[in-house]
């Protein structure tokens, strides 16, 4: 066929749009469904709102995990070590539990004495009040060797009857290295200033193992910090009455930590499958106007194919406007929020994970809406149904 019908969209006041054909070289247009966006601008406009709404949404609360999740685990989640050991009496099964577990001297002993473990550090784990003279902050105190602090930025790491605090914690208390602090029933000498780390949604200060026991009442370290090595780490666990976990898995022994964190991400879930139902209900609801118009083409030599094609680059235009523009205020929303001390971390690859979501399951949604598209008969344009 040396020329075929150039189809053109106009919308109507119903919605529905009529056909207008005139005959030009090189057939069928790229395209054609997409410049139903600009005749029906309002609905599209409308629809796209709803993407946005539901992407910053589901931005926001992605920022709001990483920002939870950082605040209730970063003392323990950035330690310098790759597992960590978790203990119990005899008679008592180990748990994932920083609150239940116990380190007793013969475990720790055995632990650092077995052959083939790079490390070994005790780890106490204990919350508590810092109180200085300008004001009073729950904190959670580590007891730990020099070389798990995080990294300082100014003065030493703590010795006996000191105590290091973070950045934020000395600029809130108006503390500084050589201030006088009450924490729990002790007096510490401040130390050092170490980056921002927080366990239990507390702010972490840090201490020697052995002043972490007096200040906590304490006799035993709560966890051992490890790097395994090439040690059979599961016969010293089956010995020794331990249990040993990765550092990304021992963040569940955290009060709170998984059930937080799994509310959050079950949200997301439900907000996901919300924004597939909605973006294919739409173009269902769509599609069923366009019937007619959708056999018109189909008569004038259109493929099923290439219409099916055409509906969903017009989906994919509808949800990348809607995702991008949703992230952006999304971010930029959280971002404003955080400064007033709400945690929020939101980073390039963690907004990348909820607008391609968002994209593929609201296409998936709406290649379901558009498969009546095949099945659109040519003959009903021709008035057969009449």
């Amino acid at each position: 066929m040396d020329s075929g019908p150039l189809l053109s969209l106009m919308g109507a006041d119903a919605g529905a749009a009529r056909v207008e054909a005139r005959s030009t070289p090189g057939g069928f247009p790229v395209f054609i469904a997409l410049r139903e966006i600009s005749f029906a601008r309002g609905r599209f406009a409308l629809m796209g709102a709803v993407v946005m709404l539901i992407t910053t949404l589901v931005a926001f609360l992605y920022g709001l995990t990483g920002g939870l999740a950082a605040d209730a685990s970063s003392a323990v989640a950035r330690l310098p070590v790759g597992s960590i050991v978790f203990a119990a009496g005899q008679g008592s099964s180990p748990q994932v539990s920083f609150s239940n577990s116990s380190v007793g001297p013969a475990q720790l002993a055995a632990w650092q004495s077995a052959p083939g473990v790079g490390s070994v550090a005790a780890l106490g784990i204990a919350m508590s009040r810092l109180t200085s003279a300008d004001s009073t902050t729950s904190v959670s105190v580590l007891g730990v060797p020099a070389a798990l602090l995080p990294p300082l930025e100014s003065g030493s790491a703590p010795a006996a009857g000191q105590v290091a605090v973070g950045a934020g914690t000395a600029r809130a208390d108006g503390v500084s290295v050589g201030s006088r602090v009450t924490v729990g029933a002790r007096t510490l000498t401040v130390s050092g200033i170490t980056a921002d780390r927080s366990y239990g949604h507390a702010p972490s200060v840090w201490t020697t193992e052995p002043t972490w026991q007096q200040l906590s009442g304490a006799t035993a370290p709560s966890a051992l910090a490890v790097d395994p090595g090439t040690a059979d780490t599961t016969a010293l666990d089956r010995l020794q009455n331990t249990r040993t976990v990765g550092r990304a898995a021992a963040l569940a022994g955290i009060d709170g930590f998984s059930a937080e964190q799994g509310s959050l991400r079950m949200i997301q879930g439900f907000l996901f499958a919300v924004s597939a139902l909605v973006v294919g209900a739409f173009f269902t609801v769509w599609t069923v106007q366009r019937g007619t118009d959708i056999a018109v083409l189909k008569a004038v030599g259109a493929s099923s194919g290439y219409l099916v094609r055409d509906a969903l680059a017009q989906a994919l235009v509808l949800l990348l406007g809607g995702t991008i523009t949703g992230a952006a205020v999304g971010v930029a929303g959280g971002a404003l929020l955080s400064s007033g001390g709400l945690p929020f971390v939101l980073s390039g690859a963690t907004v990348a994970v909820p607008v391609l979501a968002m994209v593929v399951l609201g296409l998936a949604g709406a290649a379901l809406a558009v498969r009546r598209i095949t099945s659109a008969d040519p003959l009903t344009a021709l008035g057969a149904n009449r």
